[in-house]
């Protein structure tokens, strides 16, 4: 892993670990990005700079609403999503 994903996953594991899982696995708190739903094609990199900063409401899932994520920064959450993307290529998602 490049110093920047390692950057990327420990900022994820300290902001949505807790809820996506480790390596992005998913809990019984929240999905999985490694699923198609999360395919950039259907969720575009924009929704994981709303979603953290404005919460989501439940489209796709049984988990219920995504509340706002206190305290993660637009510079932050690029990093998370480079390294979800990453995580995505790794597991034939992107």
């Amino acid at each position: 892993m490049t110093p920047s994903l390692n950057i990327g996953k420990m900022n994820y594991d300290a902001y949505c670990a807790e809820c996506h899982g480790v390596d992005t696995a998913g809990t019984n708190k929240g999905p999985t990005f490694l699923h198609r739903i999360y395919h950039p094609g259907h969720h575009g990199d924009r929704a994981f700079f709303i979603a953290p900063k404005q919460g989501a409401k439940a489209h796709h899932w049984p988990f219920g609403d995504m509340e706002p994520v206190d305290g993660v920064t637009d510079a932050q959450l690029q990093k998370i999503l480079e390294y979800v993307r990453a995580m995505q290529k790794a597991n034939g998602i992107f």
